[in-house]
């Protein structure tokens, strides 16, 4: 990507200096240059005015489509405007990329942007139809169908049911050719593999002709091929090597032994012969599943098949974080953004509610209903969502991937995003007790017996490990923290420090350092995470500090 820098005063030329230091490929141009810079360029940033950029770069405006997208910086740098190409040229992004390497704002006036609608035409998929038509009936209200032909991990939608009214707008989201007499946005799904099979020598164009034909013949459309596929004697087959590349898909190859275990239709003897395997085109298609839509056809050099995939859904475990907004990752916020299902508890809903697009279906449920929200999630992944299951801190540290991943299987995508743990946010707040080896204990005895808690906390203080002890009492939990207290007060001092944090970067927020001789549990809430020293640990200056050396050096 070559980023044209359009500079026209010292404070222009500055800030575009500022970019060039953080970005691979920018070139500079004075405003005089701007028409070769649209000519060399994929995007462009001008610090000019946003009037006076419009008047250059209206003569040059072509097609949004192939025109570079185009964002203004204002002279004192505060702003990242996106001028023009919003989606198509990548101006919007780009705004948001300027402004982050400036610490400018950035400004988007597309209408989905500005809403936080998923953009038809940035749904991960390729689209056909009137894009336009289709938008402006979700931003504004109306009645808009959602017709698929299975399942597929998209984006939310703000769509009606499936179906939907005659006549009103579609999103339609199929691999065959139809008719769309309405308003209609067709999404191509990546739900085709071609096999493909040829003699030496044979043509790209032959390659490309033959898989033209036979989807046209089925009725498929071109743009929902994922890959094509072959045996390995021909992946390096250039006619073949250049057919995938003209698509613009991934070439796969699979062993002959491996092709010659798949069950196929139409074997032959004489392909065995050849190259080990009897069947090239259409065991290549159904190697990794699926079933077969177009049978083997042939040219003079080639052979072509087609098998449909099944949708792969898509469950993402999101850690939020202590509670802050500004320590949720800008990953997780991504994920939230993506999800067409978001599953968690309400708490954590409410946290994050205002990030989810329009159309997001949430499921939420209360406390103690943990494993009916991982089964919930791994259901939707399942049936081919897109789904966004939440968790506090890091979702993998006492919360919802370990049920999750307990019930889920190998038919859908799984995508970990970590978060800032309790343990992490309150050590922060301390100042830096895990500075050397340490552990975390969970002190409910809602899913381990007290006896394996008890000889874990033993176990820590023989090993002189910091302890963060998570869930350390409630009401209903009042002696289990006392009960550890004292197993590691055998092997270490009194006056060890221990910190009690409650309620991590949230309202209402305390921290708190005593020893362990003198700590006060009443003060400690099932919202409360208690750090205990090791026996090197120590306080300076007010903070709790664990050396990251064996001996306390002053």
């Amino acid at each position: 990507m070559t980023t044209g820098l359009v500079t026209a005063t010292r404070a222009g030329r500055t800030a575009a200096d500022r970019l060039a230091e953080h970005w691979a490929d920018t070139r500079h141009y004075a405003v005089a240059d701007l028409a070769r810079a649209w000519r060399e360029c994929d995007e462009i940033v001008c610090f000019l005015a946003v009037g006076a950029a419009v008047r250059l770069i209206a003569p040059l405006l072509g097609d949004k489509r192939t025109d570079p997208g185009v964002v203004c910086v204002d002279e004192a740098g505060r702003f990242a405007v996106a001028v023009a190409g919003g989606h198509a040229g990548g101006a919007n992004g780009l705004a948001h990329r300027v402004a982050d390497a400036l610490g400018a704002r950035p400004v988007v006036t597309t209408a989905t942007d500005a809403t936080g609608t998923s953009p038809l035409d940035e749904i991960g998929m390729p689209v056909e139809g009137d894009v336009a038509a289709v938008t402006r009936a979700m931003l504004d209200g109306d009645e808009v169908a959602l017709v698929s032909d299975a399942t597929w991990p998209l984006p939310p939608l703000p769509v009606t049911a499936m179906g939907g009214g005659r006549g009103a707008p579609c999103v339609l989201v199929t691999d065959r050719l139809v008719e769309t007499p309405r308003p209609a946005v067709v999404v191509r799904p990546p739900s085709l593999v071609v096999g493909v099979g040829g003699s030496r020598g044979v043509t790209a164009e032959e390659v490309l002709a033959l898989v033209a034909s036979t989807l046209g013949e089925a009725g498929l459309a071109s743009a929902s091929i994922a890959r094509l596929a072959t045996a390995d004697v021909k992946a390096g087959e250039p006619g073949i090597v250049a057919a995938a590349r003209a698509l613009g898909v991934p070439l796969v190859a699979h062993p002959a032994g491996r092709l010659a275990e798949v069950d196929v239709p139409n074997p032959s003897e004489v392909v065995r012969e050849a190259v080990g395997t009897p069947s090239v085109a259409e065991a290549a298609a159904l190697a990794d599943g699926g079933d077969l839509v177009v049978p083997k056809r042939k040219s003079a050099m080639a052979t072509a098949a087609v098998a449909r995939i099944r949708p792969r859904g898509r469950l993402a475990i999101v850690g939020l974080g202590p509670g802050a907004r500004d320590l949720l990752t800008p990953r997780a916020v991504a994920e939230l953004r993506r999800a067409s299902h978001v599953v968690g508890l309400d708490q954590y809903v409410a946290q994050v509610r205002d990030l989810l697009r329009p159309g997001t279906r949430v499921v939420e449920s209360g406390l103690g209903a943990e494993e009916e929200r991982a089964r919930s999630a791994v259901r939707l992944a399942r049936e081919g969502h897109a789904v966004a299951l939440l968790g506090s801190g890091d979702a993998g540290v006492y919360a919802m991937a370990s049920p999750a991943l307990e019930n889920a299987d190998d038919t859908f995508d799984v995508v970990g995003v970590p978060g800032v743990t309790a343990m992490l946010a309150a050590s922060a707040l301390l100042g830096a007790p895990l500075g050397h080896d340490h552990c975390a204990i969970s002190l409910s005895d809602l899913h381990t017996p007290w006896e394996a808690i008890e000889r874990r906390v033993a176990a820590a203080a023989e090993a002189d490990l910091v302890v963060a002890f998570y869930n350390p009492r409630s009401r209903a939990r009042g002696w289990q923290l006392p009960r550890a207290l004292e197993i590691l007060a055998r092997r270490r001092p009194a006056g060890t420090p221990v910190g009690v944090v409650t309620d991590a970067s949230r309202p209402g927020e305390s921290v708190a350092l005593s020893t362990l001789g003198d700590l006060d549990v009443e003060t400690v809430t099932m919202r409360s995470l208690v750090i205990v020293g090791s026996s090197r640990s120590r306080v300076v200056a007010g903070r709790f500090v664990t050396p990251r050396e064996y001996t306390w050096q002053r």
